[in-house]
């Protein structure tokens, strides 16, 4: 039994794709952003507060990395994972977690645009520092993608993880500065299970939130 706890719009969404990208049979708990994660029905699952939450097989994962390293060594080790011994098992690891890189100055993007809503409680100064910083992350894939995608042996989860990253990114930073990760991108947005994995709208993610602090 495989149950994954899911709110659009956060790193929940690259488990999501994954799931959808190794074809396995899933019930799919969504939850909006707010209060609901503070249930106490939810915080017997994940005490944090925060998604994601996976359930298999009676077990709870509470941390997207290992969720992604779970489910390719279960379901898929040699096609969307890279197992112990693979030539690309170590680049692989590194780029799972290079997403959390990402994803880190995404959440204080967020944060300071999103949940701090009055405009004397943004801090102008963190926001143009934390765009920077995730402007080098892109610059940092743009120096080491070679192919068409990260792994030199082809499209993996890799690729779901970091290309996640990159999909909360794009809200902040423009991809014209990295045109290999532009492409990149692009390739992975022709995929059916990362439409799939898309938040139905624009919500709470709308351009219009993060138009004055993007990176030109």
């Amino acid at each position: 039994m495989i149950r994954l706890h899911h709110c659009p719009g956060t790193r929940s969404m690259r488990v999501l794709w994954l799931l959808y990208e190794l074809a396995v049979d899933f019930d799919l708990e969504e939850y909006p952003f707010d209060k609901s994660l503070r249930s106490e029905a939810y915080l017997k699952l994940n005490p944090a507060g925060r998604v994601p939450a996976l359930e298999l097989d009676g077990k709870v994962v509470r941390e997207s990395g290992a969720m992604i390293q779970i489910l390719c060594a279960r379901f898929d080790p040699r096609g969307l994972g890279r197992p112990l011994g693979h030539a690309d098992h170590v680049a692989w690891l590194d780029w799972i977690h290079f997403a959390e890189t990402i994803s880190a100055h995404c959440a204080n993007l967020t944060q300071q645009h999103v949940m701090l809503r009055e405009d004397h409680m943004r801090s102008p100064i963190i926001m143009k520092l934390e765009a920077a910083r995730l402007g080098k992350t892109l610059e940092a894939i743009e120096a080491t993608i070679a192919g068409d995608y990260l792994l030199k042996s082809g499209f993996s989860a890799a690729d779901v993880a970091v290309g996640q990253a990159v999909y909360m990114a794009k809200h902040f930073v423009h991809l014209e500065a990295t045109p290999k990760v532009a492409a990149w991108f692009a390739r992975l947005q022709g995929r059916e299970a990362y439409q799939a994995a898309l938040p139905e709208g624009r919500g709470l993610y709308d351009r219009a939130f993060y138009a004055p602090w993007v990176i030109t």
